[in-house]
């Protein structure tokens, strides 16, 4: 039987903003559900329709609030118009990572999934390219303009990557409380945002055979014996660097929109106009 509720609340990005680290925190809430994947409805599945959107939640209880996360609703042109039109009430819950850091994260997880090739100059100096969602997806003000369009500002909650790095448990109380359900901090989770860049895989080649079995083994991740075998195989990769140079025209590129952010959400981001190595 079909659940007929819908989400009281959505995590809307930023794609690579440490969002899946707030996603796990709120899914260890016994007195909230959200479903394992992104359900990506109001970006790219909302022509399938409401009926394939409410399966997604079919696992959770009548007494819990049902919420879901999908990072590229934020930056995505239609997600704000589809989503008022479905879910006008909904608390909305943003995290936001320096947009230099944010873009070259996104492209190293496109790298090691073998999508892109060539090195970061060429999708990140600013000039047209096949991947523009590297640069595009960090024009924080620019997309969070278009949701303010359809949503009150009280109904979304703008977190910083820095926030969670600081104060791990005070961010997840602050988000409860705009969502309206009861804080629960999970030591399990962690206090740290996961950095999956620096997690070892397997070779690519290995990868893309195992694809269709990755639902399959699923559940046997954390089991000691199939992280045994994995851990034999996997490797760190080795991305290619973010030079200097090009990471002081990726702030210049951003300079603007970030100004134009700190109007919007009143923080001071002169930290992010910095030209400073990539920490992570």
């Amino acid at each position: 039987m079909t659940n007929d509720r819908l989400p009281h609340f959505v995590i809307i990005g930023a794609v690579k903003g440490a969002t899946t680290w707030i996603h796990n925190q709120l899914q260890d809430n016994p007195a909230i559900y959200l479903p394992a994947p992104e359900p990506h409805f109001f970006s790219q599945d909302f022509d399938r329709g409401l009926d394939h959107y409410r399966r997604f939640f079919d696992g959770a209880r009548p007494d819990q609030m049902l919420g879901e996360k999908s990072a590229d609703y934020l930056a995505h042109a239609d997600a704000p118009a589809r989503l008022a039109a479905v879910l006008p009430r909904a608390r909305l819950v943003v995290q936001l990572r320096n947009p230099v850091d944010r873009a070259y994260s996104d492209y190293k997880m496109l790298f090691r999934r073998g999508t892109v090739s060539k090195g970061p100059d060429h999708y990140l100096d600013g000039r047209p390219s096949d991947q523009p969602r590297f640069l595009e997806d960090g024009l924080y003000a620019k997309h969070l303009r278009r949701w303010l369009a359809h949503f009150d500002a009280e109904q979304i909650k703008v977190l910083l990557f820095e926030d969670v790095k600081a104060a791990p448990e005070a961010t997840v109380a602050i988000v409860s409380d705009h969502i309206g359900a009861p804080c629960h901090y999970s030591t399990q989770v962690g206090a740290d945002p996961r950095n999956d860049s620096s997690e070892r895989f397997l070779p690519l080649p290995v990868r893309t055979a195992l694809a269709p079995l990755k639902e399959a083994v699923r559940p046997l991740r954390g089991n000691a014996v199939f992280e045994r075998v994995r851990g034999a195989f996997a490797r760190q990769i080795a991305y290619p660097p973010l030079a200097p140079a090009l990471r002081r025209r990726m702030v210049d590129y951003y300079a603007r929109d970030i100004a134009e952010l700190e109007e919007l959400i009143g923080r001071d981001l002169s930290h992010w106009r910095q030209d400073r190595r990539l920490a992570a």
